[in-house]
């Protein structure tokens, strides 16, 4: 299923062809087996890159990453008498794989903040200019490449913490207590939304889905305008300067980026449906990083503009 940045958007796109039983397939016998679930479903086009058509993550999730060629056994079924080999070894992630990783993640991206928090202004932003370049470019390898393992997640959060203790200060020193209120709103809306994803409140659907990779292209695309307008109108369009037009843009971008994490959690937890490796759940805590310091630095901006005005 498509998601909404770089990292989920291209992870399962030929899910549905895969060998064994398929998300939402019946097992022989049931009514219906062999119709797979939605047929194309989500599988269209991805997001993360232009086109966003990439191969998926490893293997399809019918087929667990990591098994012998030829795999087609269902999961947890018994081997076939006379099999050579025995039911395949390898670990499948589950919502708890999830949950540590993520979580060991954001440590390291709170802790590397801190760090330079606690650094002179000068000597921060020093630091946090170049491993915001180092960052980015990273963070690219491991959407396109696929990466899924823990140096390259927790390398990504250390050098985005490294940036944004530099920024989270600078916006302290001007506004005093502006942090604090950004970090409550951001997990406000974190829990928000997953009590509205765990309730089904808001179903992920391939209709929901693609309003929300189309307003991120759209928001994607006002932005590049916008910074290319400023190099010859001061204040460009006017997005960005802390005026009327802006508080509501950037409020427009705070409801992207949250409903961008209903598409975070859907995805996780169709990895663990189609048998994803255990090591997938470092890629799933790569994306939910990218979102959720995302959330934060637009609501770090939104404070800024109430506070100004």
């Amino acid at each position: 299923m498509p998601s909404h940045n770089p990292v989920f958007g291209r992870g399962f796109a030929n899910a549905g062809s895969g060998g064994g039983q398929q998300y939402g397939q019946q097992g022989p016998g049931a009514p219906g087996y062999g119709q797979q679930y939605g047929q194309q479903g989500y599988g269209q086009q991805q997001y993360g890159a232009p086109g966003y058509g990439a191969p998926a993550y490893g293997q399809q999730y019918g087929q667990p990453y990591g098994a012998p060629q030829g795999y087609d056994q269902q999961y947890g079924a018994p081997a076939p008498a006379g099999a050579p080999y025995g039911p395949p070894t390898t670990r499948y992630m589950t919502m708890d794989d999830v949950v540590q990783k993520t979580g060991l993640s954001f440590l390291v991206t709170v802790l590397a903040a801190a760090a330079v928090w606690a650094l002179p202004g000068q000597a921060a932003w020093g630091l946090a200019l170049p491993a915001v370049l180092v960052a980015f470019v990273l963070g690219l390898v491991i959407s396109f490449k696929q990466i899924a393992n823990p140096v390259a997640t927790l390398a990504y959060g250390a050098l985005y913490g490294v940036a944004l203790g530099a920024i989270s200060e600078a916006f302290n020193t001007i506004y005093p207590g502006i942090v604090v209120q950004a970090i409550i709103g951001t997990f406000g809306v974190f829990a928000g939304m997953l009590v509205v994803y765990k309730t089904g409140a808001i179903r992920v659907t391939p209709k929901l889905t693609r309003w929300i990779v189309g307003a991120l292209f759209g928001v994607l695309a006002l932005v590049l305008v916008n910074l290319l307008v400023s190099f010859f109108v001061p204040g460009g369009l006017g997005l960005r300067d802390g005026g009327p037009l802006a508080i509501v843009f950037s409020l427009v971008v705070i409801g992207v980026a949250a409903f961008s994490l209903l598409l975070d959690f859907d995805m996780a937890d169709q990895a663990i449906r189609r048998g994803a490796p255990a090591k997938f759940a470092w890629y799933i805590a790569f994306g939910l990083l990218v979102t959720v310091v995302w959330l934060y630095l637009e609501i770090l901006r939104l404070l800024s503009y109430f506070q100004d005005n």
